[in-house]
């Protein structure tokens, strides 16, 4: 079949077929010459640290437990801890019990401007925040603001990165306002120790809750989550005046199990679980804080 060159040419006389030839030629050039003149030589300037986002963005899901490499002695384990707040202490606990390889997870409460807001690490990842969608906007290196999941709760959640750990804020309630957003992100710190565990730290507007804190009767500050999910749980919070002031953390108290606690001197140790695993966890486990 001849194309469309072919029929231009198909006339009787050269001069026609070269007049043919060159009005086409005119026509793809000019509209090509358009576009290119139209086209801004400069590229776009980029987005300001706080603009929203409008296109899809890959976030590293990231680890959403830690687990240590466990010292034997005897029939029990031993593992090193450190909670958010940087206190340090040894964990011992019956070797059945597998406490390292139900892998841990910081959490911890905090004010803002007053306003209590507490930080975790999901136990399936940042998939539970991000939900495979976009987030609404950046505050800034390692910080973003992710609309509510269905079956979520209420409220957006603000995610940080912080070395190897993702933590997840839900801003519940009326949800802070841009400006205390903003100065959130500044103002809380977080950093990674050798073995792994984060620890946090707040200026500002930000005031972390400290061992013993309650809010609405359940524990608000520094705390080590073992576990999770439909399996087992553990969670170690430190408690001054433990035999006095404990209380069932709502994390254990509202998973559909018994849950049960008791103290080893300044730290409670809080299960949920079993009734033959809660029996092992709460008699077996020993912490010994400030190794």
């Amino acid at each position: 079949m001849s194309d469309q060159f072919d029929v231009i040419e198909a006339g009787g006389r050269g001069r026609r077929r070269w007049i043919g030839l060159a009005s086409v030629v005119a026509l793809l050039v000019i509209p090509a010459v358009s576009l290119l003149l139209s086209r801004d030589p400069q590229p776009p300037p980029a987005p300001s640290a706080t603009a929203p986002i409008r296109s899809l963005t890959t976030i590293d899901n990231g680890p959403s437990t830690l687990r240590i490499p466990a010292r034997t002695k005897g029939r029990d384990e031993i593992i090193d801890v450190v909670f958010p707040d940087g206190l340090k202490a040894e964990v011992r606990y019956p070797a059945d019990l597998d406490l390292n390889e139900l892998g841990v997870r910081p959490f911890q409460g905090a004010w803002i401007d007053g306003q209590f807001r507490q930080f975790g690490v999901p136990y399936n990842g940042v998939a539970e925040v991000t939900g495979g969608g976009r987030p609404i906007r950046s505050y800034g290196p390692g910080v973003t603001l992710w609309p509510r999941q269905p079956g979520g709760g209420s409220g957006q959640v603000l995610l940080f990165s912080f070395g190897r750990w993702r933590v997840a804020m839900q801003d519940r309630g009326e949800g802070l306002t841009f400006d205390q957003r903003t100065a959130l992100a500044r103002e809380l710190r977080g950093k990674v120790t050798r073995d792994g565990y984060l620890v946090l730290s707040g200026k500002g507007s930000v005031r972390l809750a400290g061992p013993g804190a309650t809010v609405q009767g359940d524990p608000a500050g520094p705390q080590l989550w073992f576990g999770g999910g439909v399996r087992e749980m553990v969670v170690l919070v430190p408690t001054p005046d433990c035999a006095e002031k404990a209380r069932l953390p709502k994390v254990i108290e509202g998973r559909g199990r018994p849950g049960e606690w008791t103290c080893r001197g300044d730290v409670e140790v809080a299960v949920a679980g079993s009734e033959d695993f809660r029996r092992r966890a709460l008699a077996g486990i020993r912490v010994k804080v400030g190794r």
